[in-house]
């Protein structure tokens, strides 16, 4: 008790300062969502989401990655809704079987936790999709990325699709174009396509969203050859020519794996990306500059990406009676 007393000082303190050198670059409200929603009615929330996500990522480094891309994932289908936690029953089916997420998406338990402890301090108040954006901000921040304010006033869905998530969620196999259509679809343009891009900078992915590189890209019977040899070796090695190894995992920036910073785009230049969604940015003239400035720009690359982020969390919101908060983030109620 005592040493969650501690964190949830120091994290007050913590936003204490940073809020005052941000609010001069945002509006006091994004729409019908307001920065200080919940002060009266939960102001304990901020403190609860980050030490839920801080106990998170200290049992598991590959946490505060698993959280971002929840968050993704359920704002980049129909908006940010908390769509993506409901859990599939007999007579409902939802987006966590979806191909884009099954034995994919990480990180529902935590979220179920911190919902369960802030339940128990502010019933049917908070729901689950503000929590749930917290909870991606926070775990940036805990990586070593930047803060950024987060307004409030989410509900959640009462509803999910499979369809729609199959449909919506970008994919590694896709080109450019498309991925760049699935953004621009939900309000957001290509300079977010380069920068949300930008939290591959941590995480794993599965070896079959990018085996083809290693071994028979584009039916060539051969390695992508603008794949750096390096990077060629080590990934055949840690995903051999084999349908076993096509969960093995590994890191999408492996100078920095659990690091936020700009490293990702400096192993776009090197041709060292991951993914080959990824290394198309250095491949195409709309956005190739971009990559170039990011890798050689930790701080502007912080701060587009902070913008960025305060465009994906306000995408296709739904408020008051539009939505409802959930008592258990998996199942409506």
């Amino acid at each position: 008790m005592a040493c969650k007393l501690f964190f949830y000082l120091g994290v007050f303190l913590y936003m204490f300062a940073s809020l005052p050198s941000l609010v001069h670059m945002y509006p006091v409200s994004y729409g019908q969502l307001d920065y200080n929603f919940y002060d009266r009615s939960c102001p304990q929330l901020l403190m609860m989401v980050r030490y839920g996500v801080w106990s998170a990522i200290r049992n598991d480094s590959r946490m505060a990655a698993s959280l971002l891309r929840l968050h993704f994932h359920d704002c980049i289908v129909n908006g940010c809704d908390a769509s993506v936690l409901l859990v599939d029953t007999p007579d409902f089916t939802g987006e966590q079987n979806a191909f884009p997420n099954r034995n994919s998406l990480r990180g529902y338990e935590v979220i179920d936790n911190i919902k369960a402890d802030v339940e128990r301090f502010c019933p049917s108040t908070v729901s689950c999709a503000d929590i749930l954006t917290l909870a991606a901000r926070e775990a940036v921040v805990l990586a070593g990325g930047p803060f950024w304010p987060v307004a409030l006033g989410r509900r959640d869905s009462k509803k999910a699709s499979q369809q729609a998530a199959n449909q919506q969620i970008p994919s590694p196999f896709e080109p450019l174009e498309n991925i760049t259509a699935k953004f621009t679809s939900k309000g957001l343009d290509l300079n977010d396509v380069v920068v949300l891009s930008g939290a591959h900078t941590i995480g794993f992915a599965q070896c079959f969203t990018f085996k083809r590189r290693l071994f028979n890209f584009q039916g060539s019977g051969k390695p992508d050859p603008q794949l750096d040899p390096s990077l060629l070796s080590d990934l055949q090695t840690t995903c051999p020519n084999q349908e076993t190894s096509n969960s093995n995992l590994a890191p999408l920036d492996a100078e920095s794996t659990f690091r936020f910073d700009n490293t990702y785009y400096s192993n776009l230049v090197k041709n060292s990306g991951l993914l080959e969604s990824d290394q198309a940015l250095t491949g195409d003239p709309r956005t190739a500059a971009t990559v170039d400035y990011y890798s050689a720009n930790q701080y502007a690359f912080s701060n587009d990406f902070s913008a960025s982020m305060v465009k994906l969390g306000n995408v296709g919101v739904l408020t008051g009676k539009n939505g409802q908060i959930r008592k258990k983030c998996g199942f409506v109620n």
